[in-house]
């Protein structure tokens, strides 16, 4: 067992790092106040590489798995650049092309996913389902060599900065005796298609959302979306619940290991602050219990939080997934914790200082609130534990 992170690892932290805190948090803001995309941060990281760090090394990937993501979507967190589509499009999206894509799909994919020139975003959520896939009102089904796609989907992220959105639908299949035409015979399968963000019948509604943030959330409604056969991901409808699956995991770890990076983020901002500002007698105010202890509380939620994280993206990458399931849940909800703990303290020992922006820890405020919502909630997190690892009986 090793805690230490191999050379090449520490190379893309240490050089992460260093693009983050050229651009640093008021960039963040910035670009965020504006309604303006990190479009320069982006396009930098992809330059460098770091965009493409877990896609296989033929389609212009760095070859690395979700250990190497994690660290690029923690340090750029840690440097107050928390970009949500990291998981979105590197992530998911091609983590899903590379295991259960076509060759094709691949090829057209994701040497632009690896670059930055491409994104993909994600649509699995609806009003009435929510990320329940097995209650999923967005249909698809055959019309000629074609698919037709109705449904809605919610919270979608950054679907005006990428050229597809990943649509989970059901599929009927026939599930009874060869030729059979009972329409009880048939079921409901999950599958993903491809869709172009400017297809025609794909509108959408931009979400108003209570978070500083430079990516934005929609609504996405699909009357009659039309796409070709070669939309379907993978070789046939078989794909569509294992290439469904395969995008979990990636998705736990990397918010994580965001929720851990911007956690360090609050605490180093606070750190510095207590340390220099001195009141009530010329002592530095981290020197009083009071203040001290509750960041030092919050340092280590965080620290166990990443060694959490480092264990799922170490199992994910073993190809260990029923283990990297359980370890990624666990992961998601630790460090969704305790990046919520850190800001909130970082926000109580600047007093005053920690609600403006200029300190820039108070404007995180909103998003670790999300982490504790988003991908999937605490709750149904603790479902998860109590049942694949407790034994409980399923509570819902």
């Amino acid at each position: 067992m090793t805690f230490d992170l191999t050379p090449e690892q520490d190379q893309l932290r240490d050089a992460v790092r260093a693009l983050g805190r050229r651009y640093g948090h008021s960039y963040f803001v910035e670009k965020a106040r504006a309604g303006e995309h990190t479009t320069e941060l982006w396009a930098e990281a992809g330059r460098l590489g770091y965009l493409g760090v877990n896609i296989p090394t033929e389609y212009g990937g760095g070859g690395g798995g979700i250990t190497e993501l994690a660290i690029v979507c923690e340090e750029l967190a840690a440097a107050g650049c928390p970009l949500l589509l990291l998981v979105v499009s590197p992530a998911i999206a091609a983590t899903v092309l590379s295991r259960h894509g076509t060759e094709e799909q691949r090829k057209r994919h994701l040497p632009g996913l690896a670059d930055g020139s491409q994104k993909i975003v994600f649509a699995i959520t609806e009003p009435e389902a929510g990320s329940n896939f097995h209650r999923l009102g967005t249909v698809a089904r055959r019309d000629g060599n074609g698919w037709l796609l109705n449904g809605r989907k919610c919270y979608i992220s950054g679907v005006d900065e990428a050229g597809h959105v990943l649509v989970v639908a059901r599929v009927a299949v026939d599930d009874g005796p060869a030729g059979s035409a009972d329409a009880s015979a048939q079921k409901l399968k999950p599958a993903l298609f491809l869709v172009p963000t400017d297809a025609a019948g794909l509108t959408r509604s931009k979400l108003d959302m209570e978070i500083v943030s430079p990516e934005n959330q929609f609504l996405l409604y699909l009357d009659d979306v039309r796409v070709p056969a070669d939309a379907l991901l993978g070789e046939s409808l078989d794909a569509g619940l294992p290439a469904l699956f395969a995008g979990l995991n990636p998705e736990r770890i990397t918010v994580a290991a965001m929720g851990a990076g911007t956690g360090r983020y609050a605490i180093e901002r606070a750190s510095e602050y207590t340390a220099t500002r001195k009141v009530w007698g010329g002592r530095s105010i981290g020197s009083h219990q009071g203040v001290s202890h509750p960041l030092a509380h919050a340092a280590v939620q965080v620290e166990l939080a990443r060694l959490m994280i480092q264990k799922a993206a170490t199992l994910y990458d073993a190809g260990r997934d029923l283990e990297a399931g359980v370890a990624g849940n666990m992961a998601k909800y630790a460090a969704g914790e305790a990046a919520a703990l850190a800001v909130d303290t970082a926000v109580q020992v600047l007093g005053g200082a920690g609600m403006t922006t200029e300190y820039g820890v108070a404007t995180l405020l909103g998003a670790v609130r999300a982490g504790r919502i988003a991908p999937v909630s605490r709750e149904m997190i603790l479902n998860f534990v109590a049942q694949h690892v407790l034994g409980q009986d399923k509570s819902y």
